[in-house]
């Protein structure tokens, strides 16, 4: 089995799965990469040569997070597929996740305050009012929007599954008058295609700078933004559950860690004596 054969076998069975585009991206990148390391055929690998390629990531500089993907497109094509359970039991260190530097309401204010333009506003506003993901606020389409009922819902979200999203009065307001002097299938066209997330990290880079904030601003801070505001100010961690579309409670929880205004509240004992 060639590494074309191997690629085709890995993409057409994860289009099947429903995987998304990046996932098959990442599963064929590390797969054929492992191939080119190894260079053996797949009919003959070990667990030792995975676990030699793991190591070689690591020593390369490559963080446990990259690892660990590497670990999982191994195991989906030498466990999955073969069938050989070559892959079960090899453990990677476990990913210290850093709590991100969320930001506050009067920098989301002035990020939002540094667009000239309504696009560029909408596209903060829908990724924080709301929570999304960049890459489905760029594939928005009307048919999403329920703008009556101030709700939304994307079909076929990350892991396929729908992804119902609320919409603030003010996005409401800003959102009718820019559709009125936009006729497209997609909120955010590009010549009749939607806007590529790319794009759109761009312009939360230019805003940012533009409003002078000095902290690393990237679009998934706006949804931890937005989690994170919803704790602050007592929404049900189970809402925000539902509204981040987290399959599992604990992922949400994470947010809990990062709330440093629910910790201020916290009376020392000291304080008791």
């Amino acid at each position: 089995m060639d590494k074309k054969e191997v690629g085709q076998k890995i993409e057409t069975e994860l289009k099947l799965q429903g995987k998304s585009k990046q996932t098959i991206k990442m599963y064929s990148f590390y797969n054929l990469g492992f191939l080119d390391f190894i260079k053996k055929d797949p009919e003959q690998i070990r667990e030792d040569d995975i676990k030699q390629y793991l190591a070689d990531l690591l020593e390369k500089g490559n963080d446990i997070g990259t690892v660990a993907l590497a670990r999982s497109a191994l195991r989906f094509f030498y466990d999955g597929m073969l069938k050989k359970g070559i892959t079960v039991d090899i453990k990677t260190p476990k990913k210290q996740r850093k709590l991100p530097d969320v930001l506050t309401k009067d920098e989301i204010k002035a990020l939002i305050n540094a667009a000239d333009n309504l696009r560029d506003k909408l596209l903060i506003e829908f990724m924080y009012s709301a929570g999304l993901r960049v890459s489905e606020c760029a594939s928005l389409k009307r048919s999403d929007l329920n703008i009556e009922e101030k709700t939304g819902l994307l079909k076929h979200g990350k892991g396929g599954k729908d992804r119902f999203f609320i919409l603030s009065d003010r996005l409401t307001e800003d959102l009718k008058q820019y559709l009125a002097n936009h006729n497209n299938e997609y909120i955010f066209p590009v010549e009749n295609k939607p806007i590529s997330t790319r794009r759109i990290q761009a312009i939360v880079h230019k805003l940012a700078k533009k409003a002078g904030i000095k902290k690393k601003v990237y679009c998934h801070l706006l949804r931890h933004s937005f989690a994170t505001h919803l704790l602050e100010a007592g929404v049900d961690i189970r809402k925000i559950q539902e509204l981040l579309a987290h399959s599992n409670l604990q992922t949400t929880q994470f947010y809990t860690q990062v709330s440093k205004k629910e910790l201020k509240k916290v009376k020392s004992p000291l304080d008791s004596l």
